[in-house]
């Protein structure tokens, strides 16, 4: 596995969508904070939460005591630019995603990022995705967010590929809900993983969100190990 150090801005995408990528953003914001970075966390398109009702963002702050910003909101529980359609909204540009991450950048040594759905989700009405956005953001990589069950490494090298295709640098995997008792499925997915080129950073536990935001900031760390070495923490 590469250890080369973290980028400026940390992009992380999942191989689906509920598989854990907020709580992985909350674990990364947490393992940066703890080697005393300023970090903030960033979603361009929050979809399916009302206005004033806690979205993924807030989950983040909630968790890491940490400040976090959104580009914009959609009540429908769906991909954004349908979702838009639906509340007759014009979504943000991806000009104005990379100035605001640009505008956070300024202020923080570590911008955290967190998509919607996967990385190929058009974000914007010129059908931009994720992946456009990592590739329009200078010193960016993407973490991407894997399940640990069956059907996860076609996923992942999917994701990967398309991550290939484009020149946009990989930073590895994190594991979003590493269950209790993990069956042979789940441990040889781990071992695969951990055998790719950017390799396996660490898995966050199931329940990870549950925990009192004092004592996951404390464990974030050790969840993720990959990304702790990168910043020099042990």
């Amino acid at each position: 596995m590469t250890s080369r150090p973290l980028p400026h801005v940390v992009v992380v995408t999942g191989t689906d969508t509920e598989v854990g990528k907020t709580v992985v953003t909350a674990a990364v914001v947490a393992t940066v904070r703890a080697a005393g970075l300023r970090v903030t966390a960033y979603k361009p398109t929050q979809t399916g939460v009302a206005p004033g009702e806690p979205g993924d963002m807030a989950e983040v702050a909630r968790l890491t005591g940490v400040a976090t910003s959104e580009g914009v909101r959609l009540r429908a529980p769906m991909a954004p630019r349908p979702a838009a359609a639906l509340e007759d909204t014009t979504l943000p540009t991806l000009a104005d995603h990379v100035g605001a991450v640009t505008d956070l950048a300024a202020h923080h040594d570590v911008v955290v990022v967190e998509g919607a759905g996967g990385l190929l989700v058009e974000l914007t009405e010129a059908a931009e995705t994720l992946a456009d956005l990592a590739t329009a953001l200078p010193d960016a990589g993407v973490l991407v967010v894997a399940r640990s069950a069956l059907g996860t490494l076609n996923h992942t090298m999917l994701t990967r590929e398309a991550l290939r295709h484009r020149g946009i640098r990989q930073l590895g995997v994190v594991v979003g809900a590493w269950p209790d008792e993990p069956g042979i499925i789940e441990t040889t997915n781990r071992d695969y993983l951990g055998g790719l080129p950017e390799g396996l950073l660490g898995a966050v536990p199931l329940g990870a969100p549950s925990l009192d935001p004092e004592a996951f900031r404390a464990a974030g760390p050790t969840w993720l190990p990959g990304v702790a070495q990168r910043l020099g923490t042990p």
